[in-house]
């Protein structure tokens, strides 16, 4: 399947085809949650299933195919972050579990005195995991401010000393959209020694992945949230990995990546993986940002002509994410409004819990609006006559 004719077409109707969960009586915009899926992901899903794996190694055909399915998984993973080696791509139930995983690794060596940078911006999941962490090693927390207000982070540098362990940072914010300069703060951070954990979740639906441009040590994103299955992904380059030594189980493998996979891995998914990032690379990413920042130039001049509804957040450079809130209304009353008119927008502040308190929307949040690769113009006009109606009742 070719999406895209030259750099400057973008198919959207062909690539909407390959949706099944599409349907003409919903606008979904409820893509940062979780994409939905093309077929040619189901079937490789189902295929894997069908083919009757069994556990890696052997000689038998099942376990040859097994392996198969599990390097293949991994060299498409590589290539989509862009990270050059294979051997660097770990896979487990999800980037909160592999976070979890990897702050209780890292801070085996932390102590007092020893200190940690978190964003206020990020998703709970690359915050919590290295508070906690922090917390019992007796480390001490540093946290990365934003503006309430354009939701723009703050500055990296004042928070760095050479006591510095781990700067974890959000390549794109899941509730606002924004996009921080996380090269620079990696810079910042490589210049006292510390490694920098980047949360690639939300902005890999969105734009193309670069593990070296990002000057990330650790990335960690979630195939499901880019037409893939359910189970999360981390990248690091294998020669950090192999320094590294996490608990597992005495028989199990000590080879990297392998052994920070705890059980077994989950192998009819990683067939998914693959034909989800093939899918990604038909669709080819920096296109899909074209095409969504199109949308989201569509649907922000379409928001200022509703001065009833509030944009939440006006970052320079941003996914095609935006929060939303219309007064006299939760966010829960409004989805459901928005439903009624078969716009789907969920309501909440989707686990970026410390960014929707320090915001100007509040710990409620509000309605997310999420544009996707399959998103089309319709559906923008859609949402935005939606709105109108329901600031007009």
């Amino acid at each position: 399947m070719s999406v895209t004719d030259d750099a400057t077409t973008y198919d959207v109707k062909q690539i909407r085809r390959a949706f099944g969960g599409l349907r003409p009586d919903l606008a979904r915009f409820d893509g940062p949650g979780g994409s939905l899926v093309p077929e040619v992901v189901a079937d490789a899903v189902a295929g894997a299933l069908r083919a009757g794996l069994c556990q890696r190694g052997g000689p038998s055909a099942p376990g040859l195919l097994t392996d198969e399915i599990t390097l293949t998984a991994r060299a498409a993973m590589a290539r989509f972050v862009g990270l050059g080696d294979p051997r660097g791509i770990v896979f487990g139930r999800s980037m909160t579990a592999l976070t979890f995983d990897m702050a209780r690794t890292l801070s085996a060596d932390w102590g007092a005195g020893d200190e940690v940078v978190v964003s206020r911006l990020d998703h709970d999941a690359n915050i919590r995991p290295w508070v906690s962490a922090a917390e019992r090693a007796g480390a001490t927390v540093r946290w990365l401010e934003f503006d309430p207000v354009t939701a723009e982070l703050g500055d990296v540098g004042p928070l760095l000393s050479d006591r510095t362990r781990v700067v974890a940072l959000t390549a794109a914010s899941n509730l606002f959209g924004t996009r921080p300069d996380v090269a620079a703060v990696s810079r910042a951070a490589r210049q006292v020694g510390a490694l920098v954990c980047v949360d690639a979740v939300h902005l890999a639906a969105h734009a193309p992945l670069d593990f070296s441009a990002l000057g990330a040590d650790l990335l960690v994103c979630s195939p499901y949230k880019f037409f893939g299955p359910h189970l999360g992904v981390l990248a690091a380059d294998p020669a950090l990995l192999e320094r590294l030594h996490p608990d597992k189980l005495l028989p199990s493998s000590d080879a990297v990546p392998e052994r920070f996979e705890l059980g077994t891995l989950p192998y009819e998914l990683l067939a998914g993986v693959t034909a989800a990032v093939e899918f990604a690379e038909e669709c080819d990413m920096a296109a899909v940002e074209v095409h969504e920042q199109g949308l989201l130039t569509r649907l922000l001049e379409g928001l200022a002509a509703l001065p009833e509804v509030t944009v939440h957040g006006r970052p320079r450079r941003r996914t095609p994410t935006v929060l939303l809130t219309v007064e006299g209304l939760t966010p829960l009353e409004l989805s459901h409004r928005l439903h009624e008119a078969g716009v789907v927008a969920p309501p909440g502040s989707f686990y970026a819990l410390e960014a929707a308190r320090h915001s100007t929307a509040g710990e409620q949040g509000g309605v997310r609006v999420g544009i996707s690769a399959y998103t089309n113009e319709e559906e923008i006009d859609r949402l935005l006559t939606a709105l109108a109606h329901v600031v007009s009742t």
